[in-house]
């Protein structure tokens, strides 16, 4: 027995090696005019992991306010099935959230990059 462990061992962690070369990321980054798509599906959650007073500022409408310091302390409280769009300013901290929802089983996450900021430069809706 202890002499297969080895090539057991060897075995996961080439499998690993494949999978991860193949997906580097465990969500899909998504651009504005694709994001924008998937929101007029009106089959996807958006949420939105700026601070209050950059909320107030401008969001895109049917978004949830969910500060990421909140949601990296209990993601599963602000997630609810498959589907999430995160976004923020410009696409640094939806990322980290973004990782966290895979990492909890989630499989369609998506990226907005460029964040709002894109968003709204294209023209697209935002309440103020």
């Amino acid at each position: 027995g202890e002499q297969n462990a080895p090539s057991l061992q060897r075995l996961v962690l080439s499998g690993w090696t494949v999978v991860h070369e193949n997906r580097d990321e465990p969500f899909e980054r998504v651009d504005a005019v694709k994001a924008k798509a998937l929101y007029d599906t009106k089959k996807t959650t958006w949420i939105d992991v700026r601070e209050p007073a950059e909320w107030q500022r401008e969001r895109i409408p049917g978004a949830v306010l969910v500060p990421l310091n909140k949601f990296l302390v209990s993601p599963r409280e602000y997630l609810h099935g498959d589907g999430v769009v995160f976004y923020c300013a410009q696409g640094i901290r939806s990322a980290v959230a973004c990782e966290l929802a895979a990492a909890i089983g989630l499989t369609e996450v998506y990226n907005l990059e460029g964040g709002i900021e894109v968003w709204s430069s294209r023209g697209f809706p935002v309440d103020r």
